[in-house]
């Protein structure tokens, strides 16, 4: 099989889109934004080894590279459109390629995306994709926005991920029945795509958790000239992560490394004025995702962390660190 034979097996399927004026086949895809729309553009690179283990099958890793990127958007409030995706491959394996093709149509329908390009060569299995959503004009959510007084929110639970990671690399151990809890949180993220657009006029500012969430509530805080108070207590956790934790089988130290700093979350963390808080629960409602207030903006231009006695946490790391 051929590169070409292989692009159009796998990957020039059907997809229907007004917008997309020409797609795979020619030397660039032609796209026709909306008018009164702004364009955003995000791109993630996956490492096998390094951003996923060589041998995660291959529905699952089809999952995980475009739900990152979807990600994105859900934390600029964006509607995911368009999908770039670039691959390097060891071989033309066709049981696989028929799995993870599957699974890439099928987020892309479930989030009406269309892949409308990109390149594949042969060498270590590497991924990478670009996606463009769109906000309308001057309404996107910023990492620059946070305002003094602002809650602190996240959706979902945080901690599965990474705790499911550690697990792996043999760093804390898990009983087997609460690593199958967190698994499918390192596995298969839920981009909170709904959450973000409903938010667009409510919140001031948002982050994807991808690196951790003191990490990425630090970038908005940077961003904005801000600092900001967060209550470890509040972050929502796995009932049975923090039972274990308290029964002995975790430490505090990893439970909170886990929580705050481990990422592989892709939940968001936003801010927004304390007024609207009967409007983002509902929001959180009628998205189907959990929400919780964790915190508050002040002018202190310090992120502090404290636990249940008040105390302040220091941690060992705020997050990933993409060349730590």
């Amino acid at each position: 099989m051929t590169e070409f034979e292989f692009i159009r097996r796998y990957f020039s399927k059907q997809q229907h889109d007004s917008n997309v004026v020409l797609g795979i086949g020619d030397d660039a895809a032609i796209v026709r934004p909306k008018a009164g729309y702004d364009l955003h553009f995000s791109s993630d690179m996956l490492l096998a080894g390094r951003h996923f283990f060589e041998d995660m099958n291959p529905e699952d890793l089809a999952h995980k590279i475009l739900s990152v990127n979807i990600s994105d958007m859900a934390a600029m409030g964006a509607i995911p459109r368009w999908v770039l995706l670039n691959a390097a491959l060891p071989s033309l394996d066709e049981k696989w390629l028929e799995a993870f093709s599957g699974s890439l149509f099928n987020v892309l329908s479930r989030y009406n995306i269309s892949l409308i390009g990109g390149d594949t060569t042969k060498g270590d299995l590497i991924f990478s994709v670009t996606i463009i959503g769109e906000t309308p004009c001057g309404k996107a959510l910023r990492r620059d926005a946070a305002q003094n007084g602002d809650d602190i929110w996240v959706s979902g639970v945080l901690g599965s991920a990474a705790v499911a990671l550690r697990h792996r690399l043999g760093e804390l151990y898990l009983p087997e029945t609460i690593y199958k809890l967190c698994e499918p949180a390192l596995l298969r993220p839920i981009p909170r795509v709904d959450l973000g657009t409903l938010l667009l006029p409510l919140a001031h500012a948002a982050q994807d958790i991808s690196d951790g969430l003191a990490q990425d509530l630090g970038h908005i805080l940077t961003a904005s000239a801000k600092g900001a108070i967060l209550y470890a207590d509040k972050v929502p956790v796995l009932p049975e992560l923090l039972s274990l934790t308290r029964a002995g089988g975790l430490s505090w130290s990893q439970f909170y490394d886990c929580i705050l700093a481990g990422g592989d979350d892709y939940e968001l963390v936003f801010t927004a004025p304390p007024q609207v808080r009967a409007e983002i629960e509902q929001a959180g409602a009628a998205s189907g995702a959990t929400v919780r207030r964790v915190g508050q903006i002040n002018n202190t231009g310090y992120l502090n962390i404290v636990d249940t006695a008040g105390k302040e946490l220091v941690l060992a790391k705020k997050g990933f660190d993409h060349f730590g």
